[in-house]
């Protein structure tokens, strides 16, 4: 029988969806499971958004359209971005995908060859080193460490360029982390890109989720763009992760490419969920910025309960939906520990080395749940504690470390 490509070898999934199997096994045999190990919103589409899409199909959208997407859709999310990131970009330069996974696999597809070395956030989204290696390509990661604020290190990025580096990609706000770079941060990378010759991969999928300042575009800094991919879409900040509706911001010349990759693969995006779309980025009712107003408040109450935990100790994000939870003072491998709380407290959430080698010490949890689910949550962590708090006794205290 003749093998699977080599590349099976070397891909990797995720382990937010082997937690989230695990716990949904465990949901089958009767036992209470609060859910926070999945990045997905417990709101649903605004009224409108779900209207627009029914009357979409009553007028019959549903047919073969543009491969970059329907121009009324582009020219909507090109104002969108000059309205929320302050950018200037053409229709002509979106190329719409089936979610935003399927825009990252066609940008690097695009942008990779064998052998070329692709600089990633460790921790980051599981999914750029192995979209890498599936590609024949290496990923190289760079450190996000609490030490410094899990901001990306440019001067650690820098050693790490070489004749083969292409691709640099960038995470604001970060998964799992929650950072948001700064802005010496990116023009430090801008900097980078322009002077080695990179194209920067900039995913923004929480850009809209903020808590506090503004955010800010790697396409806003000079000489980006012709060289800046912004990668986003309506799952998080639109709570539409099951309708599949993601986009690329590209450079003219790639936008090419990426619709030849398109025609040769999902042909185009379903129209009707397109003309949808049109209407969540409208958002007339306010539906994103009241999703976010709680999402704060949540975070507020979540982080300081969490930090309440033996052996937990949490900084509060400054965007995205995710507690990034250092547990090295619980004298457990975060592997245990999620073991404990999924078997025994039935809270399924992330060990942190899932989002990389730099995540080792770290769990993530998603409180894009209910305050009363968050709350429950942490009593029932609580309650299981008891089988490291010992560890916690013994562990030395940070002054004498």
């Amino acid at each position: 029988m003749q093998p699977l490509a080599s590349r099976m070898a070397v891909m990797t999934g995720e382990g937010a969806l082997a937690v989230n199997a695990r716990a949904r096994e465990l949901e089958c045999q009767g036992r209470s499971i609060i859910h926070l190990e999945l990045g997905e919103p417990d709101f649903h589409p605004a009224p409108p958004v779900n209207e627009a899409l029914k009357r979409a199909l009553d007028d019959g959208k549903d047919r073969y359209c543009a491969v970059a997407g329907v121009l009324t859709l582009r020219e909507a999310i090109a104002l969108y971005l000059h309205d929320t990131r302050n950018l200037n970009v053409s229709p002509d330069s979106i190329v719409l995908a089936p979610g935003c996974k399927i825009a990252l696999f066609l940008a690097m597809m695009a942008l990779i060859d064998p052998g070329g070395e692709v600089l990633y956030p460790d921790p980051g989204f599981p999914g750029y080193p192995s979209i890498t290696l599936g590609l024949g390509g290496v990923p190289v990661p760079f450190e996000l460490s609490e030490r410094n604020h899990f901001q990306p290190d440019p001067e650690e990025i820098a050693a790490k360029i070489t004749p083969r580096t292409k691709l640099l990609i960038t995470n604001s706000p970060g998964n799992p982390t929650g950072t948001v770079y700064t802005d010496d941060t990116q023009r430090r990378l801008a900097k980078l890109a322009v002077e080695h010759d990179l194209i920067v991969l900039s995913d923004e999928i929480y850009a809209r989720i903020i808590y506090g300042g503004q955010f800010v575009s790697m396409l806003s800094y000079p000489g980006m763009a012709e060289r800046t991919l912004i990668l986003d879409g309506f799952s998080k900040s639109f709570a539409m992760t099951g309708w599949r509706l993601g986009y690329t911001v590209a450079p003219a010349r790639i936008v090419s490419a990426l619709n030849m990759l398109a025609i040769n693969s999902y042909t185009c995006v379903a129209e009707f969920s397109q003309y949808a779309a049109i209407e969540a980025l409208r958002d007339r009712d306010g539906a994103t910025p009241r999703m976010v107003g709680e999402f704060a408040k949540r975070r507020q109450q979540f982080i300081r309960d969490l930090n309440r935990v033996p052996g937990f100790r949490c900084q509060p994000p400054e965007g995205a939906f995710y507690a990034w939870v250092n547990i090295a003072d619980a004298g457990m491998t975060a592997e245990e520990l999620c073991r404990i709380m999924l078997e025994e407290a039935g809270v399924a959430a992330i060990p942190g080395a899932a989002f990389g080698p730099a995540g080792e010490d770290f769990i993530r949890f998603s409180f894009a749940s209910s305050t009363a689910n968050l709350q429950e949550a942490v009593d029932r962590i609580l309650r299981a504690s008891s089988a490291w708090q010992n560890n916690v006794a013994r562990a030395p205290s940070p002054a004498s470390r």
